[in-house]
């Protein structure tokens, strides 16, 4: 099988091509660079900008996929091109949505694919919405061969903070150094980490899954953790005790909104705010195996050994330890 990743050494994207080539699949990979990882040696890489469209047709020539990803797609027009670039040029084709989508704030408490898609505080959530909306309409009409999955909280090369991490090192430094660290409300609302090895069973049984094809599909853990367990395993893993002040999401936007940092508000109330229990029934029926086994104990104290085995990857973000400190001095005044 012939498989094309639009973008294939990312956080998620990596474990998922691994995954492919452990399959026997032959995977090619179009990135901007040829960013050579460990475990991809067997890809080929086509470089060229997937925003280029006069490269890529050069590029991709002649060539015809039984599968095509696109990891790194955000805006409804880049599908619109998509369309029309791989039409007729592939058995099917996989976006990557977000479970950030689903209805905000929920009016069931247990996320299926068929809970609504609306969330009205973040835009990534709803060019993402409309993103899905430009290829079912393709599907509709045209029967271009689309299947959507939707990825929730999942991670492996980042730290799955709510504040203060995400590539870079920030909280967990921060936590090293003894400084306090925020957790939203009370820290009892309830959470799904996916790590990104487990997100890539799921995944990778759905290529070529001619089943699959019209279909939406989350891949997540079914552990679920209260944010409180969640900041206490990282400082597990980081080694040290965990002091956490708990503050309201409403306050932690306020403050953000006044540093220029809107994103916030989507992060948390459009998003992390919210308890998300994932019913994962739909892709365990399409892909009978799946099975998520690395729970986030484990899962975040090998990641943060990934960031201490090489100092290149322990970047502070200044900014990040600025906006938590700016929101502790507000609250404790």
């Amino acid at each position: 099988m012939r498989v094309l990743f639009i973008g294939g050494t990312g956080n998620i994207s990596t474990a998922c091509a691994r995954m492919a080539l452990s399959g026997k699949i032959d995977l090619y990979i179009l990135s901007r660079g040829n960013q050579q990882k460990p475990g991809l040696e067997g890809a080929s890489f086509i470089t060229a900008d997937i925003n280029n469209l006069t490269q890529v047709k050069s590029s991709l020539d002649g060539m015809v996929f039984d599968v095509v990803v696109n990891f790194i797609a955000y805006i409804p027009e880049e599908l619109e091109r998509d369309v029309q670039l791989f039409s007729g040029l592939c058995g099917q084709y996989i976006f990557i949505s977000s479970a950030s989508a689903y209805q905000k704030p929920l009016s069931h408490p247990i996320i299926t694919e068929s809970t609504p898609l609306v969330n009205p505080y973040w835009d990534y959530s709803r060019d993402k919405i409309a993103c899905e909306e430009v290829l079912m309409k393709a599907y509709r009409e045209n029967g271009f061969p689309v299947t959507i999955v939707r990825p929730s909280h999942t991670y492996e090369t980042v730290i799955p903070a709510a504040i203060g991490s995400w590539e870079d090192f920030t909280l967990i430094d921060r936590m090293r150094r003894g400084k306090e660290v925020i957790i939203h409300g009370d820290g009892t609302s309830l959470w799904t980490m996916t790590h990104s090895r487990d997100f890539a069973k799921g995944f990778v049984g759905l290529l070529g899954n001619q089943q699959a094809i019209g279909h939406s599909f989350h891949i997540t853990s079914d552990e679920v953790l209260t944010w409180n367990q969640i900041y206490e395993a990282m400082a597990e893993a980081a080694g040290v005790r965990l002091k956490a002040v708990h503050i309201s999401s409403d306050f932690i936007c306020r403050i953000a909104d006044g540093m220029d940092q809107e994103w916030m508000r989507g992060n948390l109330l459009g998003d992390k705010a919210n308890s998300a229990i994932f019913d994962n029934t739909k892709i365990k029926r399409f892909v009978p195996d799946y099975v998520a086994t690395i729970p986030f104990r484990e899962g975040i104290r090998r990641t943060v050994e990934w960031f201490d085995a090489n100092p290149d990857r322990i970047r502070i973000d200044e900014a990040n330890n600025s906006l938590m400190d700016a929101i502790l001095a507000a609250y404790s005044s």
